[in-house]
């Protein structure tokens, strides 16, 4: 039902395709792993999985609210030898990320139960947006820079 292809070599890079549905982090967050590599810290690896977690709970919960749980997001991984990008595919409707971030508080409130992902997505990454796609759907990039 749903494709899942692994990362190849000399440029890594795969996508995934699962159902609009929290439980399906845990099969998120492993396939990513299949992805790590030595030529990036692990400082770096925690961020761009914390990011994953981030951006894909935010399909689930916000742009994908109400709809249909089969309703898939699509996940896309692409690592070369000096940057991760990461891209999460929603069907969700548009969104315009710089409006909702300049809405948001400099700081992170740390004991907030909620709203503070896009503004650790934007920490992380560095290159952050969320773009509307052919065929209706959204795509939100995350791209980080490591050292070789």
């Amino acid at each position: 039902m749903f494709e899942e292809t692994t990362p190849s070599s000399p440029v890594r890079q795969g996508s995934l395709q699962v159902p609009t549905d929290l439980n399906a982090l845990s099969r998120v967050l492993a396939w990513f792993d299949g992805f790590a590599s030595d030529s990036i810290s692990q400082r770096t690896w925690l961020q761009c999985k914390t990011a994953l977690a981030e951006g894909f709970t935010n399909a689930v919960r916000h742009a994908h609210q109400g709809r249909p749980a089969d309703l898939p997001i699509e996940i896309v991984v692409k690592i070369d030898s000096r940057s991760l990008t990461m891209q999460i595919f929603d069907e969700g409707p548009p969104f315009d990320l710089e409006a909702k971030l300049a809405g948001l508080p400099e700081q992170i409130d740390t004991g907030a139960t909620g709203g503070r992902g896009l503004k650790l997505m934007q920490f992380i990454a560095d290159r952050f947006s969320y773009t509307r796609t052919e065929g209706d759907r959204n795509c939100l990039e995350l791209v980080k820079h490591f050292a070789e």
